[in-house]
């Protein structure tokens, strides 16, 4: 395939792609116009980075499909459209970066050491201001919380607690909710000590492992 370093064009057929699979947040397309996804993986997944499809990232995880990251962030946007966001789930680091995109205060939790480590190095590399930390996600981020809002990139068995409790008062979270075959994107609103459910679409995530997720079988 010949693209150029920047791959503008296939980042353009990605986006109209997008908008043709009904994202619709002009804040959401720019931002993916904006963000490169190519620099997120390695090797010979790179020229196929712009395809919606998940591509792997190493020691067994996934870059999410461009189509799954946008569903996500125009439910964010939709909901919460500026403040301090925690992502469970670092991955590659491109979603994170999605996210500083949008004009968001990003901190992150990977739980895999190797993917901390590569995204770290990424997003330093690259001058995104977020926080990244090595550790349970399930746990979250009690230091810094409360969080305006917070995104998990797993499959969670159901409701986490602890992440729920970081949320701000009036804040969200957007998470797979659900079994390991599938899972109802959710968004739960925290209004007092309420919190309210809302259901969307199924997708198929990986495992969301830690204390407040699903067990680890190596384990």
């Amino acid at each position: 395939m010949q693209h150029t370093d920047d791959m503008v064009q296939e980042r353009r057929e990605m986006v109209e792609l997008l908008r043709r699979y009904g994202i619709r947040n002009p804040r959401v397309l720019e931002a993916f116009l904006t963000v490169k996804r190519h620099l997120f993986v390695d090797g010979e997944s790179r020229m196929f980075a712009y395809h919606d499809s998940a591509l792997p990232i190493g020691f067994g995880q996934t870059i999410s499909q461009p189509y799954t990251v946008a569903y996500m962030m125009e439910l964010l946007v939709e909901n919460c459209s500026s403040g301090k966001v925690l992502e469970i789930g670092t991955g590659s680091g491109f979603q994170a970066a999605i996210l500083d995109a949008l004009g968001y205060r990003v901190f992150t939790i990977e739980c895999v050491a190797g993917l901390y480590e590569l995204a770290s190095a990424r997003f330093e590399k690259l001058g995104i201001p977020v926080q990244s930390r090595l550790g349970d996600g399930t746990l979250g981020w009690p230091e810094e919380a409360p969080f305006d809002a917070i995104i998990v990139t797993a499959a969670a068995p159901h409701e986490p607690y602890k992440l729920m409790s970081q949320l701000a008062d009036g804040g969200v979270m957007i998470l797979p909710l659900g079994s390991l075959a599938s899972q109802q994107m959710t968004v739960i609103r925290r209004k007092g000590n309420r919190f309210e459910h809302e259901g969307f679409d199924h997708f198929a995530f990986v495992p969301l492992l830690g204390r407040e997720g699903w067990p680890d079988s190596d384990e």
